[in-house]
């Protein structure tokens, strides 16, 4: 049926990352031939079927306040292993992926998560306290556990509050076949919207619309007047090269920009598309675009960019967040480029209904059995969606309830049940009443986004049965406009659903999904452990109940 209504770098314990390839001499990963991955290829179904490399990576990640200056501007900072951006999780498609996370804080908790990856039965280490898990006390350390079951591009950050804007956060490269072929991979490129004030301070002052940072990073550096400096990336002439854009920023959208290139945008998310070329990109907060460019200009220097849209964002330096594209042959190479931006209107667009995916997938008809709307408002500095404003517990996280068998969930938790099977839909419409872009994220599933427009939604679900639904885990809900959006019960667990703009988030917009409650209990990796983390952090609380006041939802 269906429910509406609404360490000092980390470290590999195991054998170096597998070479593209190597699962199988069947099909040979290779820049000729990126389409293949052994015995598996770009049409393989990853939703069932997944490579057994038999390979686990094991990670360490310490969580420090620590002061640096990535802009140039000195400010405390909250950073994984004393780095902006924290160390990239690389692994290959179908390895097991160990981390283990300790917070080194005097007086926050903590939390990991690992955006876009599905969790499929290993929920309690999807990292959002008071809904997976409990907060990490401080001195604690807690083991996530999951299987790449995707392959592509995204990111972990810390789910606590808005401890990931003031720098708790890094990339996940998951190594796997691509859509189009390319000759180098040059890895991830982490756009940032950047305060000089700490987070948590923004949000208490804040008594309108979220403040806007002073400027921007690309993966963890820029300028800020005449400090810092600038992110650069060098190239051969000749050669292709795929690069991994991810929009890990708290209020910003972006659009992004290499001077003079065209690229082909060949994944949204961590879902591999037709590709298709384009010199502008809209990116989303939250959101991932995995492009290839071929390095065919005169060798020079050119500016790459990442532009916040002041019409519906704020950022005071919307045309200074910047990296540089050097040519090898460049006759200087460290003088800065003289380059001009493309042409674009300034708007929090989102290409996601042009976007065709790979892999097509079907929608039942059969499940889809009723409809209703999910609205989001704002009232007094609080978001509500579904008639509620969430705020949640972080030492009483809703699984920890369902592993109790206890379905007394407070109402500001915010939860939709979704029971049936595997088999079944969920699908809902989620309605904005106000001229206000909401980037919607789902955790444990890809959103079947239907349609989004401004306006009215009209249609029926049974209109929106096509095999070229797009597919993503983030898509922006218009102003003044509606989403409609559907996924499969085919992942038991606790869900959270929320706006990355963090400060909307700190402000209630989200709830969560308990979807299969029958199915979720010793089935989703809660164990001892698990329930350890949630005794050191009541004790945590007791100890210093002054420094553990949560002032905001929570999320």
């Amino acid at each position: 049926m269906i429910f509406t209504a609404l360490a000092l770098a980390a470290t590999v314990a195991t054998a170096s990352l597998l070479q593209a390839g190597s699962t199988s001499a069947a099909c040979v990963n290779s820049a000729t031939a990126r389409s293949c991955w052994g015995d598996y290829d770009i049409t393989t179904d990853y939703y069932d079927t997944v490579p057994d490399t038999g390979v686990t990576r094991t990670y360490y990640l310490a969580l420090n306040n620590v002061t640096m200056a990535p802009d140039g501007v000195s400010r405390w900072v909250t950073a994984f292993n004393n780095s902006i951006p924290g160390p990239t999780i690389t692994a290959d498609w179908g390895d097991t992926v160990v981390v283990y996370v300790t917070n080194n804080l005097a007086n926050n908790g903590t939390a990991l998560h690992w955006h876009g990856l599905r969790q499929n039965y290993t929920a309690a280490s999807d990292g959002v306290p008071g809904v997976t898990q409990c907060a990490i006390a401080p001195g604690d350390t807690f083991k996530y556990t999951w299987r790449a079951t995707q392959y592509g591009t995204t990111w972990y950050h810390s789910h606590f509050s808005l401890q990931y804007g003031n720098g708790a956060f890094g990339a996940i490269v998951i190594n796997g076949p691509a859509t189009t072929n390319y000759d180098v991979d040059l890895g991830p490129l982490l756009i940032h919207d950047w305060a000089h004030e700490d987070s948590f301070y923004l949000f208490s002052i804040n008594t309108g619309a979220p403040p806007g940072a002073e400027n921007g990073l690309i993966n963890g550096t820029n300028k800020y007047n005449s400090a810092g400096s600038y992110f650069s990336t060098t190239v051969t002439s000749g050669n292709t090269y795929r690069l991994r854009v991810v929009n890990s920023g708290v209020y910003a959208h972006m659009k992004f920009m290499i001077d003079n290139h065209s690229f082909q945008v060949i994944a949204a998310d961590l879902v591999p598309i037709v590709p298709y070329n384009t010199t502008v990109l809209d990116v989303a907060l939250g959101q991932r675009y995995d492009i290839v460019f071929t390095a065919n200009q005169t060798a020079s220097n050119y500016w790459i960019r990442a532009i916040p849209q002041l019409s519906c964002t704020n950022n005071k330096n919307q045309n200074g967040i910047k990296g540089i594209l050097r040519y090898s042959t460049a006759s200087n190479l460290t003088a800065d480029p003289t380059t001009t931006a493309y042409t674009y209107t300034d708007n929090c667009g989102d290409q996601t209904m042009s976007l065709t995916p790979k892999l097509t997938k079907t929608i039942s008809a059969s499940s889809a059995t009723a409809s209703g709307s999910v609205p989001v408002t704002f009232s007094q500095q609080k978001w509500y969606i579904n008639g509620k404003t969430q705020v949640i517990d972080w030492a009483n996280p809703s699984l920890g309830m369902v592993e109790a068998q206890n379905t007394s969930y407070p109402s500001a938790f915010n939860v939709i049940s979704l029971s049936g099977t595997s088999s079944d839909w969920a699908y809902f419409v989620i309605t904005a009443s106000n001229a206000v872009d909401h980037p919607m994220h789902i955790h444990g599933h890809d959103w079947w986004v239907l349609a989004r427009g401004t306006g009215t939604f009209t249609g029926k679900f049974t209109d929106y049965l096509t095999t070229a639904v797009p597919r993503r885990d983030v898509v922006v809900l218009p102003a003044s406009g509606y989403l409609a959006v559907a996924f499969p019960l085919d992942n038991p667990g606790t869900w959270l659903m929320h706006c990355h703009i963090a400060f909307h988030a700190s402000e209630g917009l989200s709830l969560q999904f308990v979807e299969r409650y029958s199915d979720i209990r010793g089935n989703v990796g809660v164990d001892s452990a698990w329930n350890q983390t949630c005794t050191n952090w009541k004790s945590y609380v007791t100890a210093k109940s002054s420094a553990a006041v949560m002032d905001d939802s929570g999320i």
